[in-house]
């Protein structure tokens, strides 16, 4: 049987982070599935999924874990079957920084049930302006009863206390 390890981890950036993960996940059998790291502060953060065959996962997860430099998290489980007609949305959210617009967004979200499946968010600085300039991207998969209409409703007036643009289109998977 096949085993999911969801693995975070945290460590001073430096060359060669990558490869000494990948290379334990080779060395104990397991599978990279898929990831997300990225340069936070000084440091280099991510998460990843790795799947192993049962006799192997254990072994796997220690030697994760006992990396040199990083702070190692593994959480250990089955692979989670698709739900059947769920609906799939694609979020995505412009407009200047400001504190509270992720919390705002989700708990919109959260209040009909919309499960944020991928989550990406980032600052910069304005072309013009120079002011910090949120965006984010969401892909949200949403129980099949979900009243879109009334979704779209919500965000827009949110859109409008928080003065920016949200739009949410079907992603169709």
């Amino acid at each position: 049987m096949r085993t999911s390890l969801v693995v975070t981890f945290t460590g001073s950036d430096r060359p060669g982070i990558v490869d000494a993960l990948s290379r334990v996940v080779t060395e104990h059998n397991g599978n990279w599935e898929r990831s997300r790291m990225a340069r936070l502060a000084g440091r280099f953060a991510g998460i990843l999924e790795v799947t192993a065959d049962e006799p192997h996962a254990s072994t796997l997860a220690q030697a994760l874990g006992r990396l040199p430099g990083l702070t190692v998290l593994v959480d250990r489980n089955a692979p989670a079957e698709p739900v059947a007609g769920d609906r799939w949305l694609r979020l995505h959210v412009t407009g200047q920084d400001r504190e509270g617009i992720v919390r705002e967004v989700a708990g919109i979200l959260a209040s009909r049930r919309v499960n944020v499946e991928d989550l990406s968010t980032e600052t910069e600085s304005a072309a013009m302006s120079g002011e910090r300039l949120f965006r984010a991207q969401a892909e949200l998969r949403c129980p099949p009863e979900l009243d879109l209409a009334d979704l779209r409703r919500a965000l827009e007036r949110l859109s409008n206390e928080l003065l920016v643009d949200i739009d949410v289109d079907e992603n169709h998977r």
